[in-house]
């Protein structure tokens, strides 16, 4: 059976959502980042992409190619429910919809669906409609014989278009492309050709594997087949995750709270997400980004799920000793909450442990004054700076 595989993109999905949920934020140049200079930009509208802004950028360089914009600060939980939305009607066509972030793309797998709905072109036509209606958001589409083509495709008419890739040729389609929208190259790659004076997809597909081999050597063949347009990973399915929490926060340069405060905050802010869940937690998960881009994950565990702020603080100080070690100034912080599990019903024997009594009802007390007057009436002065 021949492939068909819809690729649905929605240029600038963060820009998008956020005007969705504002319309005064249109025709306007946006950049959706934390408000910190050490931050690094998470989206940008088409206005800001035009005068240099891109992702992944730091945020004081942003603003100086882009003086007129307006910064957003990101909101993770509108993506995902926006992206949910999405889903949830492509999954009226196909069972194999795939989700590979919360940044507006989706691919399907139509390849038998044919029967029911009608050709590729008409599914996709049809399922643009209906979020247009449904979500007021516009999606591109394309429709190929693989992800990667489909992909290549899309990027060939954002931010706005459709596209069909014929059976048979994707190699053609590729040839002409600049090698920065072949979709699987990192950095690492486009800078290996640069210095080999390669520019263009078919100058790439040309070479024998073997001559690639000096540049990417076990990965020769994979770059080889990207070129010449050969694809078969598969549309995979979701797969619902065990649940977790999670929190991040960027360390501004002259706020004077240093890595250790900072994490006293997300700690404390896990803590009260647990409590309202009911659920404690068994592992906490630090990733520690450093000013030069690089970025290292550890992790600590406990024998019983708790949901105590003094227990997750001793976790989270012993995730952060295990990830520091170097001596490079912190971009951010991001504490992830996982293994979640109800408290455990059974009482202990010996009453030896009423220190963590007294934390708990502490802990109770605070959320009932946090709950009725805000976050800010009361906090504990490690959360000060020195």
């Amino acid at each position: 059976m021949e492939r068909a595989i819809i690729h649905l993109n929605i240029a600038d999905f963060a820009v998008a959502v956020e005007r969705l949920c504002d319309r005064s934020l249109r025709d306007r140049p946006l950049i959706v980042a934390p408000g910190t200079g050490r931050a690094l930009v998470y989206d940008m509208s088409e206005e800001a992409y035009r005068q240099g802004v891109r992702k992944t950028m730091p945020v004081a360089v942003a603003r100086r190619r882009c003086r007129d914009a307006l910064l957003l600060p990101p909101h993770p939980d509108r993506y995902r429910r926006a992206m949910t939305e999405l889903a949830a009607r492509a999954g009226r066509y196909t069972p194999l919809v795939e989700s590979v972030d919360d940044g507006g793309h989706l691919y399907l797998d139509v390849s038998g669906c044919c029967r029911l709905f009608g050709p590729p072109r008409d599914i996709a036509r049809r399922l643009r409609d209906t979020i247009v209606r449904d979500l007021c958001l516009t999606p591109i589409w394309t429709v190929a014989a693989n992800k990667l083509v489909a992909k290549a495709a899309s990027r060939l008419v954002k931010p706005c278009g459709e596209h069909q890739v014929a059976a048979g040729s994707e190699a053609a389609l590729l040839a002409q492309l600049p090698l920065p929208l072949l979709p699987g190259l990192e950095s690492a790659d486009l800078q290996l050709l640069q210095r080999c004076n390669l520019r263009r997809v078919g100058e790439l597909a040309a070479l024998a594997p073997a001559a690639l081999m000096p540049l990417f050597g076990k990965r020769a063949p994979l770059i080889h087949d990207l070129a010449r347009g050969i694809d078969e990973t598969p549309v995979l399915a979701p797969v619902v995750a065990p649940p977790r929490l999670e929190c991040a926060a960027v360390l501004a340069r002259d706020d004077g709270c240093g890595p250790a405060v900072v994490l006293c905050r997300l700690v404390e802010e896990i803590g009260r997400g647990l409590r309202r869940m009911g659920r404690g937690c068994r592992r906490l998960g630090l990733r520690l980004e450093y000013l030069d881009g690089s970025a290292i994950i550890r992790q600590a565990t406990c024998s019983e799920a708790t949901a105590n702020d003094f227990l997750l603080a001793q976790l989270a100080e012993q995730a952060l000793a295990r990830a520091w070690q170097r001596r490079i100034t912190i971009r951010s912080l991001h504490l992830i909450a996982d293994r979640l599990a109800p408290p455990s019903p059974q009482l202990h024997l010996f009453a030896t442990n009423a220190g963590s009594a007294r934390q708990e009802r502490l802990l109770a007390a605070l959320d009932q004054v946090r709950g009725r007057f805000g976050e800010p009436a009361i906090m504990p002065a490690s959360r000060l700076p020195a």
